[in-house]
């Protein structure tokens, strides 16, 4: 196997490992939300203005699923919808109550991640998170530009 590859399957081992091992936490957390309703009131939370598009475009689906989405959540009471006074034709979400402790919830286990990971954070210098961080946004624009030229959409 040669570097370019341990690192693509580092980075796979990785996020799978984390992900197996926050989703056992997050499922008693968070026990009758699905994750996609989660993930939605997490992006509602920390957006201004979030709306079927702007959701569609960084959840990775379509705008027909958050449409569907968004009217069982609204159905369920975690998010209201609001139109601006300018703007009658755009649907904007804002988190209700119910809404809003779910995004607590999710935020302080996310917290709860960050020190259970800190130390392995800890060594790292600001020089290497600049390089890590450089080669993900050129891989980032990379995988954006193969979609494209694929004649692929994400939503």
């Amino acid at each position: 196997m040669n570097k370019r590859e341990e690192v693509l399957e580092g980075f796979s081992e990785v996020f799978n490992k984390r992900a197996w091992l926050d989703k056992v936490k997050m499922e008693t957390a968070l026990a009758g939300y699905t994750a996609s309703e989660v993930h939605c009131i997490e992006f509602i939370g920390k957006h201004q203005d979030p709306n079927v598009t702007k959701m569609a475009e960084s959840m990775y689906m379509t705008r027909g699923a958050i449409s569907k989405l968004t009217k069982k959540m609204l159905k369920k009471k975690y998010i209201e919808s609001y139109q601006k006074a300018d703007n009658k034709k755009e649907i904007y979400f804002k988190l209700t109550e119910e809404g809003e402790k779910v995004f607590n919830i999710h935020e302080q286990l996310h917290k709860e991640f960050e020190e259970r990971d800190k130390d392995v954070f800890a060594p790292v210098t600001e020089e290497q998170y600049d390089a890590f961080l450089t080669f993900l946004e050129r891989y980032n624009q990379h995988l954006e530009a193969e979609i494209k030229k694929q004649g692929l959409t994400i939503n």
